[in-house]
């Protein structure tokens, strides 16, 4: 990171930040372009181990990716204020921010399917107490990616 004066390492700070981001942009490989898309997310950090997870469709472009190569990156952040100056190269931008990547997959497990559906909801309404019946689980694509390396970098 050039910028190490912005860099987080506080674990806790970090969860924070996630837990602010509201979109988390997953970026796959597409034979001659990264396909990025945003989704909704959910996370949890176990020791120094980060892993996301997203609800999707079953079908489609993004889980034909996923298939081919499980190499993913991803970017989450929150844009708080601009910050003016006199002249167009003195503005910036007050933020946090969250990118990293790691191995992705589709959850095949229905206990796994569960909890990576609670933690998005949790990470949304705060609560985690929500009741989904097993045939729904079948039904529903969630995708994991957990994190080899990621980094957060603040400016406040």
């Amino acid at each position: 990171m050039r910028r190490k004066e912005r860099e987080v390492t506080d674990l806790n700070r970090i969860l924070q930040v996630l837990g602010e981001c509201k979109v988390c942009r997953l970026a796959l490989s597409d034979e001659n372009a990264p396909y990025v898309v945003p989704l909704s997310f959910g996370y949890e950090l176990n020791g120094g181990s980060l892993t996301l997870y997203f609800h999707c469709a079953a079908n489609g472009k993004k889980t034909d990716l996923i298939k081919k190569c499980p190499n993913a990156g991803f970017e989450t952040d929150n844009f708080r204020e601009l910050v003016t100056a006199e002249k167009a190269c003195g503005y910036s931008a007050k933020y946090s921010s969250v990118i990293g990547w790691g191995n992705v997959k589709t959850v095949d497990d229905n206990s796994e399917k569960l909890k990576g559906l609670l933690l998005i909801m949790r990470h949304y309404t705060g609560k985690s107490d929500f009741s989904i019946p097993n045939t729904s689980l079948g039904s529903v694509c969630v995708v994991k990616l957990t994190a080899k390396e990621f980094t957060c970098k603040e400016n406040l």
